[in-house]
């Protein structure tokens, strides 16, 4: 299901796929795409039933080659379109939809299938799980046009990579390869092109496949130990556990039928 021509979102079994589509362009993102993942988050937010998402792009070249620079150069690249009362407004608005995702109660899957530069990459961090493709690419350019990255990888790179390693790449805007980004933790896996979407379905089903309270709590106390002391997130963890717990005698069952076969 289209909510918007360059995003689309389908909801098939419990799981939503949403696809940047532009390929002609490299899925470069415009403010467009920007409402169009608005749109879609707020979607998934209102339907229950979807247990868990995948973010990619459409076609085998990009997941989102950054920016749309053709347009942002002839003046017409606004993400905003005069919708805000000032570029800080601006910026926290666009920043809110990155947000949205992650903040998400259901698990969300970057496939990422080429190039993810600049703003396309800002959208894989706030991703749960980044798979990647052999021919993936990783860049923040942003510096090399003037700026710093703005929607939100200079606070959620570091926790992902490291401060050093955040660093040198957001001071260099340097690319690099899908096996580099799997050696230091950028992304969880590295499949061939041609399986990558099989395989963030079989992760998607398989995170769907588990009790909505659980993946919510789960979620919730790892975000909390992102950016709260360890004495706070380890309190939060044993409220979240107890509130969220299920019947522990049927799944310790299940378990020992599992480990005899």
């Amino acid at each position: 299901m289209a909510q918007d021509k360059t995003v689309l979102l389908e909801i098939r079994d419990r799981i939503a796929t949403i696809t940047l589509n532009r390929p002609e362009v490299l899925n470069a993102f415009t403010g467009d795409i920007l409402a169009g993942l608005k749109a879609a988050v707020e979607r998934i937010q209102a339907e229950p039933e979807i247990r868990a998402a995948i973010i990619t792009g459409a076609g085998d070249r990009s997941f989102c080659a950054g920016l749309d620079l053709k347009m942002a150069a002839s003046g017409q690249g606004s993400l905003f379109s005069g919708t805000a009362r000032s570029e800080f407004e601006a910026l926290q608005s666009g920043g809110q939809v990155f947000t949205a995702y992650e903040m998400l109660p259901v698990p969300v899957i970057a496939a990422v299938n080429g190039y993810c530069l600049g703003v396309g990459f800002e959208l894989a961090l706030v991703c749960d799980i980044r798979l990647a493709s052999e021919t993936a690419i990783f860049s923040l350019p942003e510096v090399q046009l003037g700026t710093i990255p703005d929607f939100g990888s200079t606070q959620r790179l570091p926790r992902i990579v490291g401060v050093g390693k955040a660093k040198e790449l957001i001071y260099t805007g340097r690319r690099i390869d899908a096996a580099e980004a799997l050696r230091i933790g950028l992304v969880e896996h590295v499949y061939p092109k041609d399986k990558l979407m099989e395989e963030a379905w079989n992760l998607a089903e398989e995170m769907a496949s588990i009790a909505p309270a659980l993946i919510q709590g789960a979620k919730r106390a790892i975000t909390v130990a992102m950016s709260h002391p360890l004495e706070i997130g380890l309190n939060y963890e044993t409220v979240t556990a107890m509130s969220t717990r299920q019947d522990i005698t049927e799944g310790a069952g299940s378990l020992l039928e599992k480990a005899k076969s």
